[in-house]
């Protein structure tokens, strides 16, 4: 079994790879816009193998968990150069969740 990587490793973990090899982070701005290719991406494959829409020869090397893989990286880039500790930040979101829709979706029929 491979080991497992906490949130705060794996910011600490893009943090190195980027003053290693990245130079430097490119800016926020920049880092959305190539968040939203990324998640484009994510879309792509899913409208074609899950979706109704057809898949293309050259969509077919293309890998979903690869492209969540780099949607992950930009965030991670997004929340390192914005001082964003993600591990905290997940804890906090899952607790709103979880006090705003403790019964929301159970009680939600169409979910049934």
């Amino acid at each position: 079994m491979k080991n497992k990587i906490t949130i705060s490793a794996a910011q600490k973990m893009v943090d190195e790879w980027i003053k290693k090899f990245g130079v430097r982070y490119f800016n926020e701005l920049t880092n959305m816009a190539i968040l939203t290719e990324e998640v484009g991406e994510v879309s792509r494959i899913i409208a074609r193998r899950y979706g109704e829409q057809s898949e293309k020869p050259s969509d077919a090397k293309l890998e979903l968990g690869d492209e969540l893989a780099d949607v992950l990286f930009v965030v991670i880039c997004l929340a390192n150069q914005t001082g964003i500790d993600l591990e905290q930040a997940f804890q906090k979101n899952l607790m709103k969740k979880t006090k705003r829709d403790a019964k929301r979706h159970i009680e939600n029929d169409l979910l049934s």
